[in-house]
Formats: structure tokens, sequence, C-alpha cells
């Protein structure tokens, strides 16, 4: 039976890779199971046994590279020099993020007035392990002596993710706003947020 399970297993992640690989080359509305099924060399029967639908199959995948990126976070928890390093680690990991797995994300601009709320589970589980990330460095800083004491870190955490994902580019028009970026912005939104970070760590010593 474990033997079962295993294999099982091991199939599963081979639907996960081969799909993140079509969604990020094609996106979500250019791929079809009969696709990624192919690619498998896989019935689409066994594959429809695995996931009932395209969309839970993104679900899924969705999933491991959140479950991927949070790991990147758990990793170098309480592990910074310095508040200006783990403010950088957070953005520039963010960042590598969207940009590596950009098409992937072309279900977020399709859909965004009406995602799903695993999709708003998911982002919610990121977004607390980014507070407690910074959040703890924050402690650390001010434990150690380096800024001032603060009242409440995680409020303060939450306002910088909260000014890092209102940056805009340039020539936005306030009432055509997006919140997913086009990708030819994605660099003028980091550099900004870049100096954010200089704001924000000056103001706190």
């Amino acid at each position: 039976m474990n033997a079962t399970n295993d294999q099982q297993d091991i199939k599963r992640e081979k639907i996960l890779e081969a799909s993140h690989q079509r969604f990020l080359h094609y996106g979500y509305s250019k791929t079809t199971m009969n696709e990624i099924a192919g690619d498998l060399s896989m019935s689409k029967a066994l594959l429809y046994y695995y996931f009932p639908d395209k969309s839970e199959l993104y679900m899924a995948v969705m999933r491991k590279l959140a479950s991927d990126y949070l790991k990147q976070l758990e990793d170098k928890f309480g592990h910074f020099t310095n508040l200006r390093e783990a403010f950088l680690f957070q953005v520039n990991t963010h960042h590598d993020f969207i940009v590596n797995n950009y098409n992937f994300f072309d279900f977020f601009r399709l859909n965004e007035q009406n995602l799903p709320d695993t999709i708003w589970e998911t982002v919610g589980h990121i977004r607390n392990a980014e507070i407690k990330l910074l959040a703890n460095a924050i402690q650390s800083e001010v434990d150690k002596g380096s800024i001032q004491a603060v009242t409440n870190p995680v409020e303060i955490v939450e306002v910088f993710l909260d000014a890092l994902h209102g940056i805009k580019v340039g020539g936005s028009v306030p009432h055509k706003k997006l919140n997913f970026p086009h990708k030819e912005h994605l660099d003028e939104i980091h550099n900004k947020r870049l100096l954010l970070i200089d704001i924000f760590v000056k103001g706190l010593k």
C-alpha cells in the first residue's frame, strides 16, 4: 500500500512539474489538459484522475510554488546581519519570484476582480510569512540596540508591505489601476521598492 502511495506521489509531482512548465511558457488560458497529458505521455483520463479540471491543477501548482517561496523565507528567518539586509531579501526574493513565474500569473491578470478564495488564502499565507520575517528582523535590531524601540513591529511591517504593493509606474493613470503589473514595468517598480527600503530603514533608526 505504501509503495502504491509513493508511486502516486511521484506521479503527482511529475504532473505538477510538467504543468508548471506549460503554464510558465504559455499561460493558463493557452494551456490545455490534453497538452499536459501529452507532455507526460499520459492518458487524459489518468490526468483527470489526479486533477478533475484545469483550474484545480493550476491551484495545486500555485500552492507548490507558494510552498517553495515560503521555504525560502523560513530558511532565512532570524539570519540577517542588519535590518536593511532583511528588507532587501524580502523585496528581492518577491521580485525574483514574480519575474521567474510571470507567465504563470496570467490567471491573476485575467481574473483580477474574481479570484477564487483558494488564491486569496495562499496570498494570505505568504503575506503572514513576510510579516513574521520582517517583524522578527525589526525586533532583533531593537534588542541589539541598533534601532529605537518600537511599539508594534507587525504594524510597521504591514504599512511597509502595503506601501510596496501601492507603488505604481510613472505613467500609471489613477483610474486605470491594475493590481498585477505589466512585465515591462517590473524593474521600475522594483527600483522604487528598493528606494522605499532606505526610507523605511532610516526612519526606524
